[in-house]
């Protein structure tokens, strides 16, 4: 029987609801070459693979030449006002209690810039543990190299096959099936069941309950060693 050794999320999409602040964040970088802004919802397809690629996007191929500038100017107002309106999804709070109360460690990877990552942790889930919180680095690999999260299991000695990565996006699913763990889709982000399922998550669930019943209810038994 596979004992769980710990949980793994995204955060963007995931544990915190930032598309607000990740269109604010675009549709400023954009205002200050004069460029036109973005619906919101657009911005649910432009976030998941890191800052630069977003950048790339939102300027489109006749205006790649700004991207740079872009970056630093979009990392400059998420570090001022990236969470401005984040707030905790439904039902995050008391998966996180839950989680808490089971002592099985969780750890966050996400694609959004290291900096930004550790002040969301720090600023919305303050009254959490996590074992390990990282984002972005520069010359760093984005997920869904499988990278930072094999990264996170060897730092705390917590096997690949023995987590659960949760996440809202393909890339997510892609993650952690490249680093040999557990995928799990969730649909209150970013993207939608039809991507989760064709990324390959073994499960969706269509809001945090899930997860903890999924936890109770399978036969995969915990290790809270």
């Amino acid at each position: 029987m596979w004992a769980i050794g710990g949980i793994m999320f995204d955060l963007d999409g995931t544990l915190l609801d930032t598309l607000a602040d990740i269109a604010a964040a675009g549709n400023h970088m954009l205002a200050s070459f004069g460029l036109p802004a973005k619906p919101v919802a657009e911005y649910r397809y432009l976030a998941g693979q890191g800052a630069p690629w977003l950048v790339e996007h939102a300027l489109g191929p006749e205006h790649q030449h700004l991207a740079d500038e872009g970056l630093t100017r979009l990392k400059a107002y998420q570090m001022e006002h990236g969470l401005d309106q984040t707030r905790l999804y439904d039902g995050i709070a008391d998966l996180l209690e839950y989680l808490t109360a089971l002592k099985l460690p969780m750890a966050v990877l996400s694609n959004k810039p290291h900096p930004a990552t550790l002040e969301a942790v720090a600023r919305k889930l303050d009254m959490w543990r996590f074992e390990a919180v990282e984002g972005h680095k520069p010359g760093g690999p984005l997920k869904p190299d499988p990278a930072g999260a094999l990264a996170i299991a060897e730092a705390t000695d917590i096997e690949p096959g023995r987590w659960l990565y949760v996440g809202d996006t393909r890339v997510d699913v892609l993650t952690a099936k490249a680093a040999g763990m557990y995928p799990i889709g969730v649909l209150w982000g970013f993207r939608d069941q039809a991507e989760l399922a064709e990324a390959g998550a073994e499960t969706i669930v269509a809001n945090p309950f899930e997860i903890s019943n999924f936890l109770e209810q399978s036969a995969i038994r915990l290790d809270t060693r």
